[in-house]
């Protein structure tokens, strides 16, 4: 098996600045570093456990089939706080039929982005003693 010190999702926007305002500004998350120069330089974000990176400059968005899965504290305070900010929510929070309190949005580029609320009370919290 292949040990595996860190990781992180990359992406490879095709208006680098645009995503960069998304993700910095738009959603809020916080820079973890940053490398390279330029419109093109590399920004990479904190994502609760793990990083997203922004790098390079790509001419077709990513694949329509990734996604990405954040967890929030509370679904309806991101939704309030993101309309606010003028970010389009593609779906408004509600409770799954398996537990999960989601809501739907997209980057500039289209990656869907579910912002994914645990009650206290769904099986992901469970702790056995």
């Amino acid at each position: 098996m292949v040990h595996v010190l860190g990781s992180r999702v990359l992406l490879c926007p095709t208006d680098p600045e645009r995503s960069r305002a998304f993700y910095g500004e738009a959603l809020g998350l916080a820079v973890f570093r940053e490398f390279g120069t330029g419109p093109d330089r590399g920004t990479v974000y904190f994502l609760g456990g793990g990083f997203l990176e922004l790098s390079g400059r790509a001419t077709t968005a990513p694949a329509p089939g990734m996604r990405l899965w954040l967890q929030v504290a509370d679904a309806q305070a991101a939704y309030a706080e993101l309309r606010e900010r003028g970010v389009e929510v593609l779906r408004p929070p509600r409770q799954e039929p398996w537990g999960l309190v989601e809501m739907w949005i997209a980057d500039p580029d289209g990656v869907r982005i579910v912002l994914v609320e645990v009650p206290a009370d769904h099986p992901l919290r469970y702790r056995p003693s």
